[in-house]
C-alpha cells in the first residue's frame, strides 16, 4: 500500500470497539481492534468467535504493518467474495492499517443475495470504524528535556507557542519533559530551547518511532 516509502504517516483505530447493523432481520455485529502482529489478530479473532459462539458466520479481515503489507480476509462459509473482501476493502478505503475486523452474522431467515451480503459486510465494518474512531500516526523523535524549575516554565510556554504538547512531565531535582516532535522540527526546536535557556537545558533523544499525531 505504501511500499518503497519510509516513515510516512498512516492511520490506525483510536480504540477497540463494535457496532451492529440489521439487514432483512440478519444481525451483523462488527468488532474491531488495533493489532500489530498476525498472532495478535488471530487471538482477537478467536476471542470474538468464543464470545458469539452460537453465530452462523464470523467473517474476518485485517491489515498489518506501517505500510499495510500484510492483509488477510475470510468469508467463513459465506459465498466466495461476499464478506472478507468487502470488509478488507472497507479498511483499505479508510487507509487503515494495524487493524483487525470480525463481522459476526446471525441469520435472520431471509437470503440477501451476493450484492446484499457485500453491502452489508462493508457497511458493518464502516459502522465499526466510526464507533472506534481513527488516529493519524506520525514518525517523531522522542526528546527528554531537563531543566531547573524556573526555566521549565519558560520552556513549557515556548513549546505551547510552537504547538508541541509534552507526553509527560516529571518533577524531581530537575523538571523532565518528555516530548515527541516531528523529525523535520527537531533541529528548530533544539535551537530555540538552547537559545531560550542559554544552553542550560539538557536535550536528549530517547528514540525515533511512531506516535499519535495530536
Amino acid at each position: 500500500m505504501r511500499d518503497g516509502q519510509e516513515h510516512l504517516p498512516y492511520f490506525e483505530l483510536a480504540a477497540e470497539g463494535s457496532a451492529e447493523i440489521v439487514e432483512k432481520k440478519s444481525r451483523f455485529i462488527a468488532t474491531l481492534m488495533p493489532v500489530r502482529e498476525e498472532k495478535e489478530a488471530a487471538a482477537f479473532i478467536e476471542s470474538v468467535r468464543k464470545k458469539y459462539w452460537d453465530a452462523r458466520h464470523h467473517c474476518v479481515a485485517f491489515v498489518i504493518g506501517e505500510r499495510g503489507g500484510l492483509t488477510r480476509c475470510s468469508d467463513d462459509g459465506e459465498p466466495a467474495g461476499t464478506a472478507g473482501k468487502p470488509m478488507l476493502q472497507a479498511l483499505l478505503n479508510k487507509e487503515l492499517t494495524n487493524t483487525a475486523a470480525v463481522v459476526t452474522r446471525y441469520f435472520g431467515g431471509t437470503l440477501l443475495g451476493t450484492g446484499g451480503l457485500v453491502r452489508a459486510y462493508a457497511r458493518a465494518v464502516l459502522a465499526g470504524i466510526e464507533a472506534c474512531g481513527i488516529v493519524r500516526m506520525r514518525y517523531k523523535a522522542e526528546l527528554l528535556i531537563s531543566s531547573d524549575y524556573a526555566l521549565s516554565e519558560k520552556i513549557r510556554r515556548r513549546l505551547e507557542e510552537m504547538g508541541l504538547a509534552p507526553a509527560e512531565i516529571t518533577y524531581a531535582e530537575l523538571v523532565k519533559i518528555r516530548l515527541p516532535v516531528p523529525l523535520e522540527h527537531e533541529t528548530e526546536l533544539r535551537g530555540a530551547l538552547t537559545q531560550l535557556s542559554s544552553g542550560k537545558a539538557v536535550i536528549e533523544k530517547l528514540s525515533e518511532k511512531y506516535f499519535v499525531d495530536k
